[in-house]
């Protein structure tokens, strides 16, 4: 059995090595050990699914997930609906927890897409709760309500029509006191598809020839524009969100196969690209949102 050792912090940052890990497994039980964490993103929580999944996949056994029970930790997982999602992946060390009833302050929790109405029930749910969020803690007009839900749309359409896998997105609302010195918004959706490669290969491989790969898919998504349609305007999405997230100074990177793109803001310190990491069958995108300053207009 291989044992893989979770961060303290399980961030879209840190979520590399554990994937890695778990590529490097191949064919054997993994275990999880998750006694040191202290600190999880929704970026954590849904790549965490992914990376049980891809074990499970890969040896034939839910793999095992060991949590300490600390308090903080184990509350939000519950709150965030993880351990809802995480039955059927996991193997738990002990008993997961049952979700606790009534109000919680989660903008999203871990969400299932596997259909249109699953879209459509996210944008609903999560529109009063965004629009408090948005205008009360970031400083937004109440326009970007409607803004916010085309983003949400989009990253979760994506899982429907380019991954034709699993796919989770969950959202939630942090005060970045150390990191930024604001409160932040982060959406995470990860998919256990094809990928931009697999997407885009039918439609563009051709034209790039041997340079065609992850970071080419990326950039031609990405950058250019480029769709699996082949009609132009369709599947303009990513496009969208990114002009979106630049518009309020955020953070998004797309994680797909082996590559990672990014538009980096500059309060944010990553590079714009990123290759040669472990292969990842699917997509991560993660973006931060962050409070609005007074000087802004």
């Amino acid at each position: 059995m291989r044992v893989i050792e979770l961060p303290a912090s399980l961030d879209f940052q840190t979520l590399d090595a554990l994937l890695a890990e778990v590529v490097g497994a191949g064919g054997e039980k993994v275990m999880f050990d998750g006694r040191h964490l202290r600190w999880v993103g929704p970026n954590g929580m849904v790549g965490l699914l992914a990376a049980g999944s891809v074990g499970r996949d890969r040896s034939g056994e839910a793999p095992i997930l060991e949590l300490s029970g600390a308090g903080d930790v184990s509350s939000y997982l519950g709150r965030m609906g993880f351990f809802q999602a995480a039955e059927g992946i996991f193997a738990p060390g002990a008993p997961f927890p049952r979700r606790s009833p009534g109000e919680s302050d989660v903008l999203l929790e871990i969400t299932p897409i596997t259909t249109n109405r699953d879209v459509h029930d996210v944008v609903d749910r999560v529109q009063k709760r965004a629009g408090a969020i948005l205008s009360n803690t970031l400083g937004y007009p109440q326009t970007a309500v409607v803004q916010f839900s085309v983003i949400l749309s989009e990253v979760c359409q994506n899982i429907l029509e380019h991954a034709e896998g699993p796919g989770w997105v969950a959202a939630q609302s942090y005060n970045w006191s150390k990191r930024l010195g604001r409160h932040v918004v982060i959406i995470s959706v990860v998919d256990l598809g094809r990928g931009f490669r697999g997407s885009l290969s039918d439609e563009h491989s051709a034209r790039f020839a041997d340079r065609w790969g992850d970071v080419t898919a990326l950039e031609a998504a990405f950058i250019h524009g480029l769709t699996r349609f082949p009609d132009s305007g369709r599947g303009q999405g990513i496009q969208q969100i990114r002009k979106q997230v630049r518009r309020w100074d955020g953070l998004i990177s797309i994680r797909s196969g082996t590559a990672r793109i990014a538009d980096v803001p500059e309060w944010f310190d990553a590079p714009p690209l990123e290759e040669g990491l472990s292969d990842f069958p699917g997509t991560q995108i993660n973006i931060v949102l962050p409070e609005r300053l007074d000087d802004e207009d």
